[in-house]
């Protein structure tokens, strides 16, 4: 991002990213609270004083990604059992539509594994010999299938734990809660959602996220 902080306090239509994101999470009606990773070394999040009417308990980042989440769960199974519902959403995804998470949450309520927003893969993709950042086609890839997967990602507690605890375990990658699932045999849902539901990851981001909030949403916290 070419800044002097890490992506999700980077200030955002009034407030920061991570702001945002939780407040999509957490003025849902049916969310009763967020867990929230922060790294040892993270000096910006007590600068926020973030307040919200429901509850924001603190979890110690992870090396990875799955390893935040892991230790997120661990604090949650103190107030939630195992057949609890969790939604796992990334910090810099500040644009996420309360319809959408109303959607995730109906298709998969009676699911029994759980599922993930997504969106249909529109450009034509293709596939490279290397890895260089410049290099020559192989392939193009029939898109018809394939969907750009985003968060929050919704699954029971004590299967999305355990399902991260053996694949790491057994030293698989793990991209994101789906593919620990899908790696123990589990079939999550793809749950359409929408296009804006950006995740920050470049400078040119910023402006677009930007634009949907000035557009789509109101930015006030509830």
């Amino acid at each position: 991002m070419a800044s002097d902080r890490p992506k999700q306090y980077l200030p955002l239509a009034g407030r920061t990213v991570i702001e945002h994101s939780l407040n999509a999470m957490l003025n849902h009606p049916a969310i009763k609270g967020v867990v929230l990773a922060i790294a040892a070394d993270d000096e910006y999040w007590a600068e926020l004083d973030y307040q919200h009417k429901k509850p924001v308990l603190l979890a110690p980042g992870g090396v990875e990604r799955c390893h935040s989440v892991l230790n997120a769960l661990d604090v949650l199974q103190t107030t939630a059992s195992e057949t609890d519902w969790v939604l796992v959403h990334d910090a810099a995804r500040p644009c996420l539509r309360q319809d959408d998470v109303s959607q995730l949450m109906e298709y998969c309520k009676h699911h029994p594994v759980g599922g993930i927003l997504a969106v249909p893969v529109k450009d034509t993709i293709k596939q490279s010999v290397g890895s260089s950042q410049a290099d020559t086609i192989a392939v193009t890839v029939d898109r018809s299938l394939l969907w750009h997967a985003q968060t929050p990602q919704m699954f029971r507690l004590g299967a999305l734990r355990d399902a991260l605890r053996k694949a790491l375990a057994a030293g698989v990658t793990i991209t994101d809660e789906a593919s620990a699932l899908e790696w123990c045999g589990q079939m999550p849902l793809l749950i359409e959602g929408h296009g804006d539901n950006i995740k920050i990851t470049r400078p040119e981001d910023l402006p677009l996220a930007e634009f949907y909030f000035s557009r789509l949403r109101p930015t006030s916290n509830h």
